[in-house]
């Protein structure tokens, strides 16, 4: 086991690793910016390193000073929590140039599933099915046309090594082609440093479903079941649930099955998860995550399986705890990303916490960093905190997450509570009846 761990990252996972590493005895080494000396991560970790000013390009994106964080503070191991430098294949490479674990998967497979075109092959040559689309990249307006008759409108135009909805412009029509076509180049340049666009068939109402895995080095995988992620707002992903609502046994035997041997195929290493979209009965591959997602406790929650600390386990060399036949799925559990946002403009609101009360009882977990007298800062991602609620099942886990968060204080900062608190109450969510454009209709008319 390792004695020490680096966080290269910041916030509720900054903490939520810190957590897992103490449990295992291990000693942790909390980087951060200027903005976040007083962040609790920072408070609570062993030791602590200032790493720049609080632009990210400067801090938690500056590999040279977390290198030479690990390197004074003699860390063994880098854990990159997500987002920041958690899928920069070459950051894999530099930690373990300088003979220090990188907790995640090779950088081979980071590159990889980066590339959203070379992510596609990998996976449906492992027998994973695809969205029908384009051979690989369109690199003229000619080729998108052939390859988008061919396909059937409509259409999505995606960045090849994109993400978060960026370098993505859907075309309904052959008239629409051309402007989506340019823009999503465009827009993938700017964002990614990579103007490379693939096409694909775009569902017009389908779920967002995602199977968790782990994997370590003696090849063994066991896959921790489904998420159902399909309430987005500008392709952001809101409030999740594990189990899928709409998904029958069949179903989950079946992808959950394909999924594992496919990442078994691959020889992965560490906890990913395969993203689909799901219509109709059939699932569409559309991303590999190779991280950890902010969404991973819904499924600790339903399988009693601590993901971050089997992910610190393999990455030393160890087996997996458990076989795919110990994973019984039990009850339901629900996730509402609690950001530091107007509820109704959804503009951020940085500031100071005057007055925080983290919701209790049976089955309610909030991660967050947040305390009384805590300043957000306006420099990165407006999410403060996670609620997570388990129960028996659907039902009274609705009923559960509506009293949990009528119980929460945060007062000081607006937050998106009181969407919550509204949404579920809607009764196409209570039956479970949504899709990925679901939540953007429902906010318009509201």
């Amino acid at each position: 086991m390792f004695k020490k761990v680096l966080i290269a990252n910041r916030g509720e996972i900054a903490l939520r690793i810190h957590r897992a590493c103490k449990e295992l005895g291990i000693s942790t080494v909390a980087v951060h910016s200027t903005a976040d000396e007083n962040a609790m991560h920072v408070r609570l970790a062993d030791e602590s390193v200032c790493i720049g000013p609080p632009a990210p390009k400067d801090s938690y994106l500056n590999i040279p000073a977390i290198i030479s964080a690990a390197e004074i503070t003699g860390a063994e191991a880098i854990h990159p929590g997500y987002g920041f430098l958690s899928e920069n294949a070459r950051f894999s490479e530099i930690v373990a140039a300088h003979n220090i674990t990188f907790i995640g998967p090779s950088a081979e497979h980071i590159r990889v599933m980066g590339d959203k075109i070379a992510a596609k092959d990998a996976v449906g040559k492992a027998g994973v099915p695809l969205v029908p689309g384009s051979d690989g990249e369109v690199t003229t307006i000619e080729e998108a046309r052939a390859a988008a008759e061919k396909i059937g409108y409509p259409v999505l135009v995606k960045a090849a090594s994109g993400g978060g909805g960026r370098g993505m412009k859907l075309a309904p029509t052959a008239a629409d082609l051309s402007e989506a076509f340019s823009t999503a180049k465009a827009e993938s340049k700017a964002a990614f440093g990579d103007d490379a666009v693939y096409l694909e068939k775009y569902l017009t109402m389908p779920r967002h479903i995602e199977i968790q895995i782990l994997a370590d080095s003696h090849g063994n995988v066991v896959q921790l079941g489904e998420r159902d992620c399909s309430l987005q707002r500008r392709n952001q992903k809101v409030l999740e649930e594990a189990l899928s609502p709409i998904l029958t046994d069949s179903d989950r035997v079946k992808i959950g099955e394909t999924v594992r041997k496919a990442i078994e195929k691959l020889g992965y290493l560490g906890a990913g998860t395969i993203e689909f979209l799901y219509e109709n009965g059939e699932f569409y591959f559309i991303e590999m995550n190779t991280r950890l997602q902010v969404e991973h406790p819904i499924t600790e929650q339903v399988t009693d399986v601590d993901i971050v600390r089997e992910q610190i386990k393999v990455a030393t060399g160890a087996k997996l705890s458990f076989a795919q036949d110990d994973i019984k799925f039990k009850g339901h559990a629900i996730e509402c990303r609690i950001n530091a946002e107007d509820p109704k403009t959804f503009r951020p609101s940085p500031g100071t916490v005057t007055h925080f009360h983290a919701p209790g009882g049976p089955g309610v977990r909030f991660d967050s960093a947040v305390y009384t007298g805590y300043k957000i800062p306006p420099y990165y991602d407006s999410m403060i905190g996670k609620l997570i609620v388990w129960a028996d099942n659907r039902e009274l886990c609705i009923a559960r997450l509506k009293r949990a968060l009528a119980e929460m204080a945060l007062i000081g900062v607006d937050t998106t509570i009181p969407l919550f608190i509204d949404l579920i109450d809607n009764p196409a969510f209570q039956k479970g009846d949504y899709h990925i454009h679901w939540l953007e209709h429902w906010l318009e008319d509201s």
